[in-house]
This record gives structure tokens, C-alpha cells and sequence, in this order.
């Protein structure tokens, strides 16, 4: 789900744009970066920290910024799944938790391989998924050193990207790019353990750049 979120945000441009807080932005579930009320930012910080660190009330905050609200914001995302073809795709916010009042989002491996194709033609995409680490700078000087939820970018040489993902019903998911010997792959594991999720991406990966 962040991935199409941050493809419609990287698509609307202007990434210098300040974004300011909104009490809605910081009403969502965990995981939360803790934004506050006021907070400033510009839209890269916060696409920045939430491909790296996943936090729902950035997600929250971005999808309102574009939108103008977080349902508007799930209609373009659902257009955009249609510009790009997909029939087993629907979203209901920016961030991927299920919805207590609507039908729950859903998607598959392959609808799920084909946006992440079009992130993955997005330079500022790929500039951000690729970190290890990211010093998030918050409004009064002090840093909050976010780690990247993606642990094979830790593990192999040839991993540039690009989102994890979990909820109850989907378990833990990994969208994983890399390059080797001129080859580029993109490899999808949907519902598997919180263990498993990574040697199964790194595996997979492995095999998919194999000459």
C-alpha cells in the first residue's frame, strides 16, 4: 500500500513543499512516528520516513496533503491501480491496515510486483528505498534515527529496495528489488512469518538474478 502511496506523491512533484501537521494525520493506529499538531515538514522528509520506517500517521499526513482528505486520497489511488491495469487491487487508505467501516484492502503478488514496477521508474523511489538509515529531523533540532524495516538491504549486496509490509490477515509481506550482472528483478512474498519473510525474499531474489 505505502508503495502506491509514495508513487502518487512522487508523481504530484513539488517534494520541497512544506506539509504542515493536522490532528487528523496523527489520528491512526500504530505504527506512528509520533508527529505532533503544527509540526512542519516537507513532503520528502515525510516520504522519506515512511518508506524507510512505515509510519502510518506520515502515510496519514501525506495522503491529506495530496488529497485533501484520506478517502479522497484512496480514490486516486484506486484510478491509479486501474491507469496501470490491475483487476485484484483495492484501497481503502494510504497506509495498508484494515478498515473497520469499508470493505478491507486487498491486492495480489503479481498487482503488487506491477506497481512496484512503476515506483521502481521513479528515481526519488529508488533513491529512498535503497537507505539503511535515515535521521528524520524533527521541528525543535533533535534526530530520530529510523532504521529500515527492510532487513535484506542488511544481508545481501545485490538488495535495493523496496517496502515490507504486515497486517493480521495478509502476515508479514516484503517487496524486494535488486540488481545483479546487469539484471533487475522485483520478487513479491506475501503472508509469511515474521522470520521467514526475509531468507524467502533474499532466496527468491537470489534465484530471480541469477543469469
Amino acid at each position: 500500500t505505502k508503495i502506491m502511496t509514495a508513487l502518487l506523491v512522487v508523481e504530484a512533484g513539488d517534494l520541497d513543499k512544506i506539509v504542515t501537521v493536522e490532528l487528523v494525520d496523527t489520528q491512526c493506529a500504530p505504527v506512528r512516528i509520533g508527529l505532533k499538531v503544527g509540526e512542519t515538514y516537507t513532503r520528502r522528509q515525510l516520504l522519506t520516513a515512511m518508506m524507510v520506517k512505515s509510519s502510518n500517521d506520515i502515510a496519514q499526513a501525506l495522503a491529506r496533503d495530496n488529497a485533501g482528505s484520506v478517502a479522497a486520497f484512496a480514490a486516486k489511488m484506486n484510478e491509479r491501480a486501474k491507469s496501470l491495469g490491475l483487476q485484484n487491487t483495492f484501497f481503502v487508505n494510504p497506509h495498508g491496515l484494515p478498515s473497520t467501516t469499508e470493505e478491507n484492502p486487498f491486492s495480489t503478488a503479481r498487482d503488487l510486483a506491477a506497481i512496484a514496477q512503476a515506483a521502481d521508474k521513479q528515481p526519488e523511489i529508488r533513491k529512498i528505498v535503497k537507505l539503511q538509515s535515515y535521521k528524520f529531523a524533527r521541528p525543535d533540532g533533535k534526530f530520530i534515527d529510523l532504521a529500515n524495516t527492510n532487513r535484506v538491504l542488511r544481508t545481501t549486496s545485490y538488495c535495493d529496495g523496496m517496502k515490507t509490509g504486515f497486517t493480521e490477515a495478509a502476515g508479514y509481506c516484503l517487496v524486494a528489488t535488486g540488481t545483479r550482472n546487469g539484471r533487475r528483478r522485483i520478487v513479491v512474498v506475501l503472508n509469511d512469518t515474521s522470520t521467514g519473510v526475509w531468507k524467502d525474499a533474499e532466496s527468491l531474489l537470489d534465484w530471480a538474478l541469477k543469469a
